[in-house]
């Protein structure tokens, strides 16, 4: 009979978690001015069976909610004594701007422009370094939850560097109903993680300082199913989803100030030429109607509707293949979602690893 394998303590920080068990960590961050502490908390959860390394992070911009509770409701449902593998969840990174609801840190800088940091650069550049310095070396595979800005919604998407083929493995797992193959952007912590050999996917659902269960449950499912795919919990028999990859995406942009009236929603099928919304003067005597450019499906939209002259109000995303079989997937997703959210809040949903 062949004897058990059990995993090694995961050491973080010079903190060891033994296997089948989880710890608390707090990652020194700069002070606030009254010299209060501040710390970017972190859960370890090292299971029992060795496996893969997996970071599951969420606000590295500090208003964007709904990965927060994607990362509290994974923490609460994994089972380390079941678990192969390391998780390292960390709900929230820029707990400058989570305090503050905003998506940047006192400098204005963007975090996730500062990846891989400086110990001796500015405010962002040293909480990037602190957070990467201590973590991502750590990974195999990294799990990026992210939102819309404010004013602005996502449909859940991924975007990821599909000419990793790994990459594309796990974006396919995950089974959002789009796939946006994006290019890596310097500074950002999937480009700098990338360029280390870890496979790093950002999801994106929804709107800045929103908690939107939708959006939750489709980042908790798919969590759940990425963490199949790489050997970490019980792979599932149920066929997953087949989602489709863009080729490329833009953005529509006001042509007038006023008052926005949009015509579609995200998901929807949009023709070219085809009116998407209308901007108005206040009293209603002028309106410009806004058309789209090319046939492509609603995967993000301003939600505010006042509008002025050259602002982002919709992104759209094209496809090789038919539109109608896009939109059909995107509302197929939608339903399936609402089914296990309706689970998950009854309760019927469990976790069971090997």
């Amino acid at each position: 009979m062949a004897k058990v394998k059990f995993n090694q303590p995961f050491e973080l920080l010079g903190q060891l978690t033994p296997a089948g068990s989880r710890s608390v960590i707090e990652i020194e961050g700069p002070k606030l001015y009254t010299h209060s502490p501040l710390s970017i908390p972190v859960e370890v959860i090292n299971g029992k069976y060795p496996g893969p390394v997996l970071m599951v992070n969420a606000a590295i911009h500090g208003d964007e909610l709904n990965g927060v509770e994607v990362v509290r409701q994974l923490i609460d449902t994994l089972d380390e004594t079941k678990l192969k593998g390391t998780v390292i969840a960390v709900p929230i990174v820029n707990t400058f701007g989570f305090i503050h609801k905003s998506r940047y840190l006192p400098d204005r800088r963007d975090l996730n422009r500062c990846f891989p940091g400086s110990e001796k650069g500015s405010l962002a550049s040293r909480v990037a370094h602190t957070f990467f310095d201590a973590l991502v070396g750590k990974c195999d595979y990294i799990l990026d939850l992210h939102t819309g800005a404010i004013h602005r919604t996502n449909l859940p998407q991924i975007r990821a560097d599909l000419s990793n083929p790994e990459t594309l493995r796990i974006a396919k797992a995950f089974a959002t109903p789009v796939i946006v193959d994006a290019p890596l952007r310097d500074g950002s912590l999937r480009s700098e993680a990338e360029r280390l050999g870890i496979p790093v996917l950002t999801y994106e659902a929804g709107e800045a300082l929103r908690f939107e269960p939708i959006c939750i449950s489709a980042g908790f499912i798919g969590v759940q199913r990425v963490m199949k795919a790489i050997g970490m919990l019980r792979a599932s028999r149920k066929k997953l989803p087949t989602p489709v990859i863009a080729k490329s995406t833009s953005w529509i942009r006001a042509e007038d100030d006023g008052i926005l009236r949009t015509q579609v929603s995200l998901g929807d099928k949009v023709e070219k030429g085809q009116i998407i919304a209308y901007i108005a003067s206040p009293l209603g005597h002028s309106e410009v109607a806004i058309k789209a450019h090319r046939s492509g499906i609603v995967i993000g939209q301003q939600t505010l509707p006042l509008v002025n002259e050259g602002d982002a109000i919709f992104h759209l995303a094209y496809f090789t293949q038919d539109e109608e079989e896009v939109e059909q997937v995107v509302d197929e997703f939608i339903v399936e979602v609402a089914s296990e959210e309706e689970s998950l809040t009854t309760g019927a949903i469990e976790i069971k690893n090997p």
